[in-house]
Parts: C-alpha cells; sequence; structure tokens
C-alpha cells in the first residue's frame, strides 16, 4: 500500500525506484549495458540488493526501465514521424529516424560506442524494445518474430552504420521493405 511520505512529498517506493532506475541509467550511460549489475546499483544509491530487488525488481527488469528512459526521446519522435504512414513506408521510415536520432545523441551514441556495446542478447530479449519495435513500425505484437528482427537491424546499424546515409536508405529498401510489402496472409 502506498503511503505519503512528508519528507519526500510522495510515494516512498515510487522515489525508491524512480531513483534505482536513475542510478542504473546513468550507470549504463557510462560503462554500457553489460555494466548493469544490481550490487553496483545498490552502492550508488546507498542500499541493500534487497531494497534494490523490493523496489526496481532485478535486472531484467531494471534494464527494461532502462531502455524506456533512455527510449523515450527518440519514441515520440518517430511516433510523429510515422505518423499516418503504413507498411514499408512506416518501417524504413521508423528504422531511418531511429538510427538518426541514436547516432545524434552523445549518451545513445557512447552506448553504441565500441567499448560499450552491450551484450546483443540483453537487447534482442527486451520485451520492451520488440513492443516499441512493433509499435513504431505498424507490425503488430502478434508478430514477435518481425519485432526482434527489427531490433536487430536497428541494432547492427547503430553499432556498425553503413557508410552514407544514401547506401543505407537503398539497403534498407532492398532487403528490408520488400518483407513488409505484402500481407502475411497472402503467402500459399
Amino acid at each position: 500500500m502506498a503511503h505519503g511520505d512528508w519528507v519526500i512529498g510522495g510515494d516512498r517506493s515510487t522515489a525508491a525506484a524512480n531513483r534505482i532506475y536513475a542510478a542504473a541509467t546513468e550507470l549504463v550511460v557510462r560503462d554500457g549495458l553489460d555494466a548493469l549489475d544490481i550490487d553496483t546499483v545498490a552502492a550508488k544509491v546507498h542500499c541493500s540488493r534487497a531494497t534494490v530487488y523490493r523496489h526496481a525488481g532485478g535486472k531484467a527488469q531494471i534494464r527494461d526501465a532502462v531502455l524506456t528512459r533512455l527510449a523515450a526521446g527518440i519514441v515520440q519522435k518517430v511516433r510523429d514521424a510515422v505518423d499516418g504512414l503504413t507498411g514499408s513506408d512506416r518501417v524504413l521510415v521508423a528504422i531511418t529516424v531511429a538510427l538518426q536520432l541514436i547516432r545524434s545523441d552523445p549518451l545513445r551514441r557512447l552506448m553504441f560506442s565500441a567499448g560499450n556495446l552491450p551484450d546483443v542478447k540483453e537487447l534482442h530479449s527486451s520485451p520492451v524494445l520488440a513492443h516499441l519495435a512493433a509499435e513504431l513500425t505498424g507490425i503488430t505484437d502478434d508478430d514477435p518474430q518481425a519485432a526482434q528482427w527489427i531490433v536487430r537491424i536497428v541494432v547492427s546499424l547503430a553499432y556498425s552504420p553503413i557508410a552514407n546515409v544514401r547506401d543505407e536508405r537503398a539497403v534498407l529498401e532492398r532487403f528490408v521493405a520488400p518483407a513488409f510489402d505484402r500481407n502475411p496472409r497472402d503467402t500459399d
């Protein structure tokens, strides 16, 4: 049961979770996603491991909260860019705008630098990123393979970009767009 706390001016549990997520986000931005460790986060916020688990969950929940925080600015801008688009047009715009934003933001760029590249299994297994990929590209949540594929494309191109934007767009149009040009139910 949440109680207002006169010292912090709100719900103590929510404040604790937010503080833990903020510390974890700072850790990930500074040292990469692989550096996310419950003991390190607990030490950073001066609490026990049990407190971290009680208020913020385990490593997967904290990872997803961090990814949500880091993606927030990108997500809204991609939503705006794809508004009214469908099919392969929407997918291509979502991917290119997301990549442009990742590359232009120093914090996100730091996450994808050679020394900080996360274990991609962490990113590929995140249900948060898969859900965002599905929403932003207009595919449905009932096609998790397509969502995971989109995550893989974005992570790969964020880490290892194609020489120039024009060539990258051509590759996306040639190899990604055809997968979204037809209705999957049209296959025999």
